[in-house]
């Protein structure tokens, strides 16, 4: 049995395909997909419809793609490489679903922008951040990641702005062509400010960490976002960073969680 349930709410629902609970669950995160990375996108296109098809359900905990602009782009109006590449990606995800494999997506910092029409095209399920459940037993904490690196201030007092509801309407009013830019100019700018990328400031904190195994009373965590994947053992349990995927440079990486009655393993592509 799969329980589910965000930690704050007094609402608990059970996850779709908990009958089978005897196929395991698969965590991914940190695709950052496009158009751009043709290897990276053909092993989504494998994991999705070959690697998935062990799995009751699926779990992307943030950033699957590289940036979202809108539900907007979906529209068949859009005839751009963008919108045939968002399309696509969308239906793909819908197979799972159509195969009894249930989808879960939660936001990522590139891709907070995920709709609820994108949602139902990809027969998904959103997640909160974060999002705290029960699987074979074991009482698990998911979360993008992004939250927790709270040495990074400015990011942090974008984030803030960035997941408002009054600021979101307001930039997605704005036209397509527009948003496009300012999502491009500001993966240029993340992609600068990454350059020391072994920055602890990039990092989780441990207050962060342990205040948020004490909120959701947990003892094992799995997150992406700091492209630092490992098998952490925290004063409050194990934390999980999924790995990122890059498979279009010299030396490809990328991974998924595998959680059964085995418990959590990590597996390579």
């Amino acid at each position: 049995m799969i329980e589910s349930k965000s930690f704050g709410r007094e609402t608990e629902q059970e996850a779709a395909g908990a009958a089978h609970d005897a196929r395991p669950l698969f965590f991914i995160s940190d695709l950052h997909l496009s158009e751009a990375i043709p290897n990276t996108v053909a092993a989504f296109e494998h994991f999705i419809e070959v690697t998935a098809n062990e799995a009751d359900s699926v779990f992307i905990l943030g950033d699957l793609f590289e940036f979202w602009i809108g539900d907007d782009v979906l529209d068949p109006a859009v005839t751009d490489e963008r919108g045939r590449f968002a399309r696509r990606m969308t239906r793909l995800l819908h197979t799972l679903s159509e195969r009894g494999i249930a989808l879960y997506v939660m936001h990522g910092n590139r891709d907070f922008l995920l709709g609820r029409r994108f949602m139902k095209e990809a027969g998904a399920m959103p997640l909160p951040d974060p999002f705290t459940m029960t699987a074979f037993g074991t009482r698990i904490v998911l979360a993008h990641g992004d939250a927790l690196c709270t040495d990074d201030t400015g990011y942090q007092r974008f984030r803030r702005f960035a997941r408002n509801g009054i600021a979101q309407r307001l930039f997605l009013a704005l036209p397509l062509n527009t948003r496009l830019a300012i999502g491009q100019r500001m993966r240029m700018t993340s992609e600068g400010a990454r350059t020391h990328e072994a920055s602890a400031k990039y990092d989780v904190t441990r207050p962060a960490v342990a205040s948020l195994f004490g909120q959701s009373r947990t003892h094992t965590m799995i997150h992406g976002h700091t492209h630092r994947p490992a098998m952490h053992r925290e004063a409050d349990g194990v934390r999980w960073v999924l790995p990122d995927w890059e498979l279009d440079i010299d030396e490809p990486r990328g991974g998924y969680l595998r959680v059964d009655a085995n418990g959590v393993r990590a597996l390579p592509l």
